[in-house]
């Protein structure tokens, strides 16, 4: 008898303590960071969801990109990317055929917003980008995007971004809203 109420007491000790204990709210370790994070997704996903494009074309490179952002996270696109060189032959500057770069092709990943601090601690806004190239690849470098880059703004016409890989003269890549093809 003495043990029965001695379990019941240990018992209801738990129970009260496990119950004391929880919470249905989750303690982030950088509320700001999360109250953020969860802005700018509001403020930024309904415009950045759809299909995006960027073409480049210069005289020694030319690119093009598309992505295509769904609301659940994911991410597609396709990349082809192309170079020449400046050579000289008999004394005469010419420029080579166009050759394809490998980093180009069909890939699917996913994407993210944050307000983060990626390596050098100072938060800010940044778009998580991280995808795989599909098919066989001959390269080291398998993937189309494992970068944090930093976001600045999307619209109705433009999404703009730090890019990796090519930017425009500002340090940033704009792209346009829509799903072209490259013209090269």
């Amino acid at each position: 008898m003495k043990r029965m109420k001695l379990w019941r007491i240990v018992f209801l000790m738990l129970a009260a303590f496990s119950l004391s204990s929880c919470s249905s709210d989750p303690e982030w370790a950088d509320p700001e960071a999360h109250e953020r994070t969860e802005q700018l997704k509001k403020q930024y996903t309904p415009l950045i969801v759809g299909t995006w494009h960027y073409e480049r074309v210069g005289e020694r490179q030319r690119y093009f990109e598309r992505l295509d952002f769904k609301e659940d996270g994911k991410l597609t696109g396709m990349r082809k990317w192309q170079r020449r060189s400046l050579v000289t032959i008999d004394g005469k500057e010419q420029y080579t055929d166009w050759e394809d770069v490998e980093l180009g092709g069909t890939f699917s990943g996913t994407w993210s917003l944050r307000y983060w601090a990626p390596d050098d601690g100072e938060k800010r806004n940044c778009l998580l980008l991280e995808a795989d190239y599909e098919g066989d690849k001959n390269w080291e470098l398998g993937y189309a995007y494992s970068y944090v880059a930093n976001f600045s703004y999307a619209d109705a016409t433009t999404l703009c971004f730090q890019g990796y890989y090519v930017r425009d003269d500002d340090g940033w890549i704009h792209y346009k809203r829509g799903a072209a093809e490259p013209s090269f």
